[in-house]
């Protein structure tokens, strides 16, 4: 599963890690992605989708109706 919510877009962000010595490695920001399964009565069925948890905060205030339009809006297959 690849780190990369499909309402809001978020995917891993990229940067270095600094020692105490100050040497850099890279490092990586992922975003807190969830699954999570949600029922749409206007398909009558459940849809599975891959949120960050802001996502799932914005599908509890928006509605999931309103988050699949936006996700296809996006051009993501839901």
């Amino acid at each position: 599963m690849s780190a990369h919510c499909v309402l809001t877009g978020a995917e891993p962000g990229f940067g270095r890690r600094i020692s105490h010595s100050h040497r850099r490695t890279s490092r990586r920001f992922d975003p807190n992605i969830q699954r999570k399964r949600y029922w749409l009565p206007s398909e009558g069925r459940y849809v599975r989708l891959t949120l960050s948890a802001k996502a799932i905060k914005t599908v509890d205030t928006i509605g999931i109706e309103a988050a699949v339009t936006r996700i296809r809006a996006r051009g993501v297959k839901v």
